[in-house]
């Protein structure tokens, strides 16, 4: 009996690979009931086809549309049976898009795990996993994260066929690759590596699918997962892969000859590889015309490293080089630090602390609530302290701008970076003012000149120069300037706007002139 065949060494779907598609259908029933043992979801669904043998659906319930699997079982129960009926009901029987013949048990399985119909029919050793999959799903909204006033409004979300629709959606052409990949020993997670053949450099891709094909894990639950698993310097605080939920965002970055690795179960999709300037780049600032685009990342930047420095430099220059404030700002800080009994930078990491608290306490709590605690709490806590004599007013107001331009930045994991540098900044600070603020931002820069993602330096493209890439970074030039896609991706076809492009515009002006 089948039954007495010993599961205990089959840990994974691919140790079925070897075990066929039995010829009978009690075994191949008992088979699937010894697997699918204590699972009250695994529906086996025995039924007879007219004039023919006994048949099997076996699906899970809430994966798939009950009323297709309906249809379809109605079609197979006035189906005349006969001794090659697979490959009747393949051909011609059932009105379903997607129907697959497997040979054994682990396509059989991984169909039924990812939400297909497995249709069994005693005396044959092959069986049709039939692509029926539905159930209860997020539908396609608004991002969360990345919102924006003008551009497209569809996100990303939990369904990896609804999020490569997305972009096929943007980008119809037939040079879009799909690669399909599985990630994951007992979740069996659906990854696909998605690229436009003949602008993604092949090494990159190649590079790309090979760490993904290195992971042994258990379980592949979002993409932070691969994310940490496929980039280079894992003890870096600097982020080394993009990840969005926007579709256009994705189409943007492999239309440069970029990769996007898109995972069943999250709407964020990880894209590869970036460099720094990314972090104050957002799909916005396309949409805009370039001067405005170019306005905004000017701002981003300074923003940046008002976010980054600003504490710092405040400890610094009040406990070492108190000589370089004006006189009459200086006495106003003395005054209100005369009764602080802390230094300057126990006031800081009381007061970055406290806001850091809020700031998450904010983003757990329900969003109405949140933004009230957040808000209310800054406002009550820094009076509060102010008042107490804990911090003084001056470094309330420090580190709310610093906690405002942390805001400003378009990536989230950039920020998050920036929010931890500043810790190691201030103490560095404290202990050798403006020379050991200098040394931070040294050894910042060296980790970041020696970092790469997937092989692409983190500082292009000034560290190597490119000086035709400075269209895009820091500024956004116009677009009939962009003639070519970053030199540093090394694209297969670097142009992407060609000469009809530009004699459209010149004999557009030629008209303004006129």
């Amino acid at each position: 009996m089948v039954l007495t065949m010993d599961l205990t060494d089959k840990t994974t779907i691919k140790d079925y690979k070897s075990v066929p598609i039995f010829n009978t259908l009690n075994d191949n029933k008992a088979y699937l009931s010894e697997i699918f043992k204590d699972s009250s979801d695994i529906v086996i669904r025995e039924f007879e086809i007219e004039k023919g043998p006994i048949a099997l659906f076996v699906y899970i319930d809430g994966l798939i549309t009950t009323d297709a699997v309906d249809n379809a079982m109605k079609t197979l129960m006035v189906l005349e049976g006969n001794e090659d009926i697979i490959k009747q009901i393949q051909t011609h029987s059932l009105p379903v898009a997607q129907v697959m013949v497997i040979e054994n048990y682990m396509d059989l399985l991984n169909g039924i795990l990812s939400g297909d119909t497995a249709f069994i029919v005693d005396g044959n050793q092959t069986a049709i996993n039939l692509g029926l999959r539905g159930g209860e799903h997020r539908t396609v909204s608004e991002p969360q994260t990345e919102s924006v006033i003008r551009g497209p409004r569809d996100g990303f979300n939990e369904l990896i066929r609804t999020n490569t629709s997305l972009i096929r959606r943007k980008i119809k052409s037939p040079r879009l690759r799909m690669k399909p990949m599985v990630v994951g020993l007992q979740t069996n997670t659906n990854v696909v590596v998605s690229y436009i053949d003949g602008l993604a450099d092949p090494e990159l891709v190649k590079e790309v699918v090979a760490r993904i094909e290195r992971i042994k894990i258990d379980g592949v639950l979002e993409s932070g997962y691969l994310e940490e698993l496929i980039q280079d310097s894992g003890y870096s605080p600097f982020p080394q892969l993009q990840y969005t939920e926007r579709p256009d965002t994705v189409a943007a970055a492999l239309l440069e000859g970029r990769v996007a690795i898109i995972t069943d179960g999250t709407p964020f999709v990880l894209l590869a590889p970036i460099v720094f300037w990314q972090w104050i780049q957002a799909s916005e600032d396309y949409y805009e015309k370039f001067y405005i685009g170019s306005l905004l990342r000017i701002l981003r930047l300074i923003l940046l490293f008002i976010a980054l420095f600003t504490p710092a430099i405040y400890i610094a220059i009040s406990t070492f080089h108190s000589e370089m404030i004006p006189t009459s700002l200086l006495l106003s800080i003395a005054a209100s630090r005369e009764s602080i009994p802390f230094p300057a930078v126990v006031e800081a990491l009381i007061m970055e602390f406290a806001f850091e608290a809020l700031r998450e306490a904010g983003i757990r709590l329900p969003r109405a609530v949140g933004q009230a605690v957040s808000i209310l709490g800054a406002l009550v806590v820094g009076q509060a302290a102010v008042q107490a004599g804990i911090v003084s007013a001056p470094m309330v107001i420090v580190v709310s701008v610093t906690g405002i331009a942390s805001f400003s930045l378009p990536k989230y994991n950039a920020a998050i970076s920036v929010r931890i540098l500043r810790f190691p900044l201030m103490i560095i600070s404290s202990i050798f003012g403006l020379l050991g603020l200098i040394i931070g931002i040294m050894f910042i820069m060296g980790h970041m000149a020696r970092l790469r993602s997937f092989g692409v330096s983190y500082l292009s493209p000034i560290a190597p120069l490119s000086i035709s890439d400075f269209k895009d970074i820091p500024i956004r030039a116009p677009w009939w300037a962009m003639k070519k896609r970053p030199a540093f991706l090394k694209s297969v076809n670097k142009v992407r706007i060609g000469d009809m492009t530009e004699k459209k515009g010149k004999i557009g002006e030629a008209e303004n002139n006129e």
